[in-house]
């Protein structure tokens, strides 16, 4: 009986830390990097939330976009200009300086990134 009881508690732990461990995939397999929209998977409002911003500077070769933007209230970060990778290299055929854009970014192993770009 004690061998039945340790393989229940033994399968139960694994059922909820492989439950915990695809969360985070699913969610980045939610959001469909090249165009910005949501996948048929609905987000959540938190998630699906852009910021206003303007292209100050497009560098195809280094795979980033200079934004000059207000608060991006996903990731606590005060209005400034700065420099991000863009998750997806061809998002960046779609916009040139000065154009005013709603863009969301996420912390992508540790590299901020723009994961989400439309014109505004």
């Amino acid at each position: 009986m004690k061998t039945t009881l340790d393989r229940r508690i033994f399968i139960g732990s694994l059922t909820a830390c492989l439950a915990i461990c695809a969360a985070p995939a699913q969610a980045t397999d939610e959001m469909n990097m090249s165009s910005g929209t949501a996948a048929s998977v609905p987000a959540s409002a938190s998630q699906q939330a852009l910021s206003d911003g303007v292209v100050n500077a497009v560098d195809p070769g280094a795979a980033t976009l200079t934004i000059e933007h207000g608060m991006l209230a996903n990731i606590g970060m005060p209005a400034m200009t700065m420099t991000y990778k863009v998750a997806d290299p061809a998002m960046l055929l779609h916009v040139k300086t000065g154009d005013h854009i709603k863009f969301r970014v996420e912390n992508v192993q540790g590299t901020l990134t723009v994961v989400a770009l439309k014109h505004a």
